[in-house]
C-alpha cells in the first residue's frame, strides 16, 4: 500500500495526446503513463477531458450542425464504436494499472452508458482508487456549445468526493468548472483538492485555475490534453477533410496547479507532452481556511442552501 505523509501528496499531471478516436491504443498509452506516475511515487495521476478515446474536435471543422448529413453520421458512428461501456469492462486495463501501481487516477472518458441505450454518449470523469476499483463516474452535467451535437447531458450521481491521504478530492469536466452550484456541491462535501479536466487550451486554465483556488481555499489541479494535426490518423473516417479544415494545433495543453492562496505551484505548460509532478501540502489548506471556508464557517445555510439530486437519470424504471 502507498505511504502517505501529512506533509505531502504527490500528484502527476499527464498532459498527453490520445491516439485520437482509437480506444485500445489510447488505453495502452494511458496505462503507460499510470505506470510511469506510480514509478515516480505519485499518489494520484490525472488525465484530460474525454482523452479516452478523444475529444470531438471534428464537429467545429466539418459543418457539424448540418442535419441528416452523411459525413457527420459516419464520424459519429465511429466515435460511438470507440466509446467505453464500463459494464463490459472497457476500463479493466486502466483499473489493473492503478491496482498494480497502488495509485489513484482521474481519467476523462467518452462513455457509452449501458443504462441509457447505449448509443448516447457522455463526457465522463472516472475516479479509480488504489485497489483499481471505480469509485465514481461523473457524467458532465451540460455539454458546451458544439459538444451538444455529440454528447448527452449528465446527472448529479457522480458529484462525489473521495478520501485521498489527508485530502478530499473531487473533480469536474471543463466548463462545469464555471458552474458555481456544481463547485459548491463538491465544496460542501469537504473537497480540498479540486481536479479540473480540459480538452486542452491555455485560455481555459490560465485564469480560472487560480480563481477556483482562491474561491475554495483548495488546491486546484487543471489537466489538459494535447492534439495536433498529425495526431489525426488516416483511418479515422473523413480524416483528410478534418485535417484540411483544422489548424496545426487543436489543443495546446495548459495544465497547471494553483495553491489555496491562488499562487502557482505549476504554471501552465504549453505544447509539451509529459508527466508533470507536484507535491501538495495539506497544511496550506488549513491555513487559508482560517479566514474563509465557503461552505463551512463562512457559509449561511440558514439563508442559502443547495439541494443535490444524486439519482442516475434513466428512461426506464421497473416496478415489480
Amino acid at each position: 500500500m502507498p505511504v502517505f505523509s501529512d506533509e505531502i501528496l504527490q500528484v502527476g499531471l499527464a498532459q498527453i495526446a490520445p491516439v485520437w478516436l482509437h480506444r485500445e491504443a489510447s488505453t495502452q498509452k494511458i496505462v503507460q503513463f499510470i505506470t510511469q506516475a506510480a514509478q515516480q511515487r505519485c499518489h494520484l495521476v490525472v488525465f484530460g477531458e474525454a482523452l479516452l478515446p478523444g475529444y470531438p474536435f471534428w464537429v467545429a471543422f466539418t459543418d457539424g450542425a448540418r442535419f441528416e448529413d452523411a459525413i457527420q453520421k459516419e464520424i459519429y458512428a465511429h466515435y460511438v464504436a470507440q466509446g467505453l461501456n464500463l459494464s463490459y469492462g472497457d476500463l479493466a486495463p486502466i483499473c489493473k494499472a492503478c491496482k498494480d501501481g497502488h495509485i489513484a487516477a482521474y481519467v476523462g472518458i467518452m462513455e457509452r452508458a449501458q443504462d441509457r441505450s447505449p448509443h448516447s454518449l457522455y463526457c465522463s470523469l472516472v475516479y479509480i482508487d488504489f485497489q483499481g476499483a471505480i469509485q465514481s463516474v461523473h457524467r458532465k452535467l451540460m455539454p458546451t456549445y458544439e459538444e451538444r451535437l455529440v454528447w448527452a447531458a449528465g446527472d448529479g450521481h457522480g458529484l462525489q468526493v473521495h478520501s485521498l491521504g489527508a485530502f478530499q478530492v473531487g473533480g469536474l469536466n471543463c466548463w462545469e468548472n464555471w458552474m458555481p452550484l456544481a463547485r459548491t456541491a463538491l465544496y460542501a462535501q469537504g473537497e480540498d483538492l479540486h481536479v479540473a479536466v480540459w480538452p486542452g487550451n491555455l485560455r481555459n486554465t490560465e485564469d480560472l485555475t487560480r480563481f477556483l483556488a482562491k474561491e475554495s481555499r483548495s488546491f486546484v489541479v487543471s489537466v489538459s490534453g494535447l492534439l495536433r494535426q498529425e495526431d489525426i490518423h488516416s483511418d479515422v473516417p473523413h480524416a483528410h477533410l478534418i485535417q484540411a479544415q483544422c489548424p496545426p494545433v487543436l489543443a495546446n495543453g495548459g495544465s497547471c496547479v494553483a495553491a489555496p492562496n491562488g499562487e502557482w505551484l505549476l504554471e501552465p505548460v504549453l505544447n509539451q507532452e509529459g508527466l508533470f509532478i507536484v507535491g501538495l501540502q495539506p497544511a496550506l489548506v488549513r491555513q487559508e481556511r482560517q479566514n474563509f471556508d465557503p461552505t463551512g464557517h463562512y457559509a449561511r445555510p440558514d439563508v442559502l442552501q443547495l439541494h443535490l439530486n444524486t439519482h442516475r437519470q434513466n428512461t426506464l424504471h421497473k416496478i415489480n
